[in-house]
């Protein structure tokens, strides 16, 4: 019997209960399919993991992925921006990422998007109890580019539409 996708994340990351893994691990060693799928995993887990360290990755972060990165040792260039504001920033060639601590009404959001000029983000993760959202973009093409602006909207979607919480401008220059 195969395992479950999600049992086989949660195994991974070490977020099965006690009483739980124990069982798992008993069936994963019996169990050529579930063993090639946790290989699977891990292997993706990997790919994924150097592509953000080299700087491939974009993306709206998670305040844990924030705190692991903290944790990590990371070395992390911070911008705090409230609606409607606009930030001077740059990055240095010492810095891993660089972190926009975008402020925002979140209070009942359910679904948000972050919008640029030339992309959209869907449903991207957020902390409404603390009213922001942590947008880290690519650290590599960061430190090639020369000056630009970059403009950042946040958009609550909800049945009756889209509602506008926050434009925020980054002014970038190289260090």
């Amino acid at each position: 019997m195969s395992a479950e996708l999600a049992t086989l994340v949660d195994y991974w990351f070490g977020d099965l209960p006690p009483e739980r893994e124990a069982a798992f691990e008993e069936h994963l060693f019996g169990c050529a399919e579930c063993t090639g799928k946790l290989q699977e995993l891990v292997a993706l887990g990997a790919a994924v993991r150097n592509a953000w360290r080299a700087g491939a990755v974009r993306a709206v972060i998670s305040p844990a992925l924030y705190e692991a990165m903290k944790k990590e040792g990371l070395r992390l260039r911070e911008y705090p921006v409230l609606p409607g504001g606009s930030v001077n920033c740059t990055i240095a060639a010492s810095d891993d990422f660089v972190v926009s601590r975008l402020s925002a009404p979140l209070a009942g959001v359910r679904r948000l998007d972050l919008v640029t000029d030339a992309e959209r983000f869907e449903d991207v993760p957020f902390d409404a109890a603390a009213g922001e959202v942590l947008m880290c973009p690519a650290p590599a093409p960061l430190k090639r580019r020369g000056a630009f602006t970059h403009r950042v909207r946040l958009v609550a979607v909800e049945d009756a539409g889209e509602r506008l919480l926050g434009e925020y401008t980054f002014e970038h220059a190289p260090s």
